[in-house]
């Protein structure tokens, strides 16, 4: 064969390539998880294996199991009993035998009874797992208080158990629990993120001590479960309030970063369902990656790739340094307005924090940068109110989108 003749081929055999679609460069596509969910490894009230099963068989691609204090690993045993305020009946493991077949449960005899005992992480995964469908992230809620404040921390791909670090003030005690994390990813050069958990939870953490952590950009703009006062009060913003507060204090005084918000359920209830619980389904993140890997889900996190939901799809977003657009997967018979919302400069300082810079019903929406903003983000409003709530939390479906700096290309 001479040379002429091989080039050809091998231009051929390129050509081929790139016209069914080369798996190098896949096309990025949209992922949908959740990275806070209980089971009976802690305080939910439903076997790991019954959440994993939810959430897949509801549409989600990634899952980080996240008990209080705790991985999914080693052995844990469950006691069976119809006693009160035992979660795990009789009734129940014979559910769980039935859906998950007579050789998947793992029952032992104990003097007061019978016990069952917990899959792990690692058994989890055999079941459930499939490459391009579905994957799990390893996590745990490192559960810390200063006083009567809970401080939580949801740590995603961790190796080992990171336990709690105590502080002498709200400040300290993140930064110490928040560093824990990071010393473990940098030691073990893994690609470990760490999100700090509902701030506006018995008011625990203002905005001002939001804004001044320097380890993490990462915090639950929403959280599902009980209790969280996502909208705030008379006295107390709300989270996307407290997301102003903090970018501008960041941006316009602490000369720190961005910082991004995350949609999350922190489901403890499967089996009782309303707004006096707290239920799968309620807030979640869709991250934008070539492939489903943890890797990309994780650096699609870390870098602000991502948007947040609790019902509203989108198809796009993108922004250079004119403008930003958002591109909304329209549902029939449901209205959508756009807002875009920052905090401008005048005269050098930070003007009306938190203003709608734009407000638009055109899908794409599109907002031109005038200069003058600290940061933009987005929000996008359903006409349609969410059916799945926790009591108090009444309100349209969302999609927000991350903060992004004027003149700056996407991280």
């Amino acid at each position: 064969m001479n040379r002429k003749t091989t080039v050809i081929i091998l231009s051929f055999l390129f050509l081929l390539g790139t016209a069914g679609g080369s798996n190098r460069h896949p096309a990025e596509r949209w992922w949908k998880g959740n990275t806070h969910t209980h089971s009976l490894w802690s305080d939910g009230d439903a076997a790991p294996e019954l959440v994993a099963d939810w959430y897949r068989s509801h549409g989600y691609h990634f899952l980080a199991l996240t008990d209080h204090d705790i991985l999914s690993e080693g052995e844990k045993w469950c006691p069976i009993s119809d006693s009160p305020g035992s979660e795990l009946g009789p009734g129940r493991v014979v559910d769980l035998r039935e859906r998950f077949g007579e050789g998947w449960i793992v029952e032992r005899a104990t003097d007061g009874g019978r016990e069952m005992r917990l899959k792990t992480l690692a058994e989890l995964r055999e079941r459930f797992e499939a490459p391009g469908e579905f994957l799990f992230i390893q996590g745990e809620e490192i559960s810390d208080s200063f006083g009567s404040k809970p401080l939580h921390f949801n740590a995603l791909n961790l190796v080992a158990h990171i336990p709690t670090q105590g502080g002498d003030s709200v400040q300290e005690t993140l930064r110490r629990n928040v560093a824990a994390v990071v010393e473990q990813a940098d030691r073990l050069n893994r690609p470990i993120v760490v999100h700090i958990n509902h701030p506006n939870w018995i008011w625990a953490i203002t905005p001002e001590e939001l804004a001044a952590e320097r380890g993490t950009h990462l915090f639950e703009l929403y959280n599902g479960s009980t209790g969280c006062n996502n909208l705030g009060d008379e006295t107390h913003p709300s989270m996307e309030g407290v997301w102003d507060i903090a970018l501008t204090l960041r941006l316009a005084e602490l000369g720190l970063g961005l910082m991004y918000g995350l949609a999350v359920d922190d489901t403890h209830n499967y089996f009782s369902f309303g707004p006096d619980y707290s239920n799968p389904g309620r807030g979640w993140i869709v991250v934008r990656a070539r492939r489903l890997t943890l890797e990309a889900v994780l650096d699609a996190v870390r870098t602000g790739d991502f948007y947040s939901s609790t019902g509203v799809d989108l198809k796009d977003f993108r922004h250079n340094r004119t403008r930003y657009v958002v591109e909304i997967d329209e549902e029939a018979d449901v209205i959508y307005t756009t807002q875009f919302i920052g905090t401008r400069l005048v005269d050098g300082r930070p003007g009306e924090v938190g203003e709608v810079l734009h407000e638009t019903a055109e899908n794409p929406a599109t907002y031109r940068f005038r200069g003058d903003e600290l940061y933009v983000r987005a929000r996008v409003i359903s006409s349609r109110m969410q059916s799945n709530y926790a009591a108090g939390e009444e309100a349209p479906e969302y999609a927000w989108l991350q903060p992004v700096i004027p003149g700056r290309r996407r991280r």
